[in-house]
């Protein structure tokens, strides 16, 4: 009898359900003797061992589903180690849930905290396959994370649809992608959809320049001004603060977020009307788009195959356009950001982009 846990853990997705129905599709087109125990949200149904029995059935029709029919929830790395209120210790319980149901491997769908914590179970003993799921596509080792290309086509959307507005008019208008950290989603949804300026957090931006810029678009006779902007998008100014500094300030910080500080600078320095929008949780949501399908599909068949095969400890990977794996230790802790020399960033000034640091 082969038996096998699956959880999503962080920030749900589109394609989460799709890769794991490629995983059990995978399994049960070559064994019958499965067993498939299905963790409700995330982390915290293995640690307290809630749990439901499923059968391939449950993973028909799920393909095109967004969410994650599991359920999901964040359970911070930083604290695995801390007791919980009841003084329970989680890495113990998770492994207690394991030995307990007898589960030859855990697959686990999630981002950078979770495969940490994938990671620490690996290193106690449990057999773990993960799945590079994320719209950030921050994970390191892979060229691409499921959920990410959806995320894409809808910040892209939105950005098509401010057009005409903007247009009619004539204003600055700021649309505010998700992305804490990294830049992909909005730097990939910019482009695509034709903004003048794309603020990430990887490239520290002068309120300045953003202002010279929308202004020599005026002069040119261009009435408007479309600015993606990363939720972690960051002044040269505050770029220099420790972390902690820098914290601080933003605790302190009269803005419900970023685009707002920026709107307030740009009509100060411009004297131009300025409209925010915040597409927020619905680059989560809804349906995967194709290409997520098929990619949450490999790579869900992937992880069946090395499954199969007993080799544990990997993230599936898609490297150069192959799927492959990659050690669980290389990924864990690790973040992929995007790189201000890159190509990708020279291609878009190149066509006249500003990315807020020069002119």
């Amino acid at each position: 009898m082969l038996r096998i846990g699956m959880l999503t853990s962080g920030g749900d997705c589109q394609a989460l359900n799709a890769a794991m129905r490629g995983v059990v599709k995978g399994i049960c087109t070559k064994r019958d003797d499965v067993e498939i125990y299905g963790f409700q949200d995330g982390y915290k149904g293995l640690i307290y061992g809630n749990f439901s029995m499923l059968t391939p059935k449950d993973f028909s029709g799920i393909l095109t589903r967004g969410g994650t029919i599991l359920g999901t929830s964040r359970q911070p790395f930083k604290l695995m180690r801390v007791p919980d209120a009841d003084g329970l210790d989680k890495v113990e319980a998770m492994k207690h849930t394991y030995y307990k149901l007898n589960l030859n491997c855990l697959v686990i769908l999630g981002g950078n905290g979770t495969h940490k914590t994938a990671n620490l179970l690996r290193e106690e003993g449990l057999n773990v396959v993960t799945l590079p799921k994320t719209i950030d596509n921050d994970l390191w080792g892979t060229d691409m994370t499921f959920g990410f290309q959806s995320a894409v086509d809808i910040a892209t959307d939105t950005i098509d649809r401010i057009h005409t507005t903007a247009t009619s008019h004539s204003r600055v208008f700021i649309i505010e992608v998700m992305g804490h950290k990294v830049g992909h989603v909005t730097l990939h949804a910019g482009i695509a959809g034709g903004a003048d300026i794309i603020l990430l957090p990887e490239i520290p931006y002068d309120i300045k320049v953003i202002s010279d810029v929308i202004q020599k678009r005026t002069k040119a006779g261009k009435k408007f001004t479309i600015l993606a902007v990363a939720e972690g998008a960051i002044s040269k100014e505050d770029a220099k603060l420790k972390k902690k500094e820098y914290k601080e300030k933003l605790a302190k910080r009269k803005y419900p977020s970023i685009a707002y500080e920026l709107a307030e600078q740009i009509q100060q320095t411009t004297d131009k009307e300025v409209r925010i929008t915040v597409p927020g949780h619905t680059q989560r949501g809804g349906s995967p788009c194709a290409y997520d399908r098929v990619f949450a599909t490999r790579v869900g068949a992937k992880a069946a195959e090395l499954i199969l095969n007993q080799e544990y400890g990997y993230m599936v990977a898609m490297r150069d356009g192959e799927i492959t794996k990659v050690p669980l230790e290389e990924v864990a802790g690790k973040l992929k950001y995007v790189d201000p020399k890159c190509s990708f960033i020279q291609e878009a000034k190149m066509i006249g982009i500003s990315f807020g640091d020069e002119l």
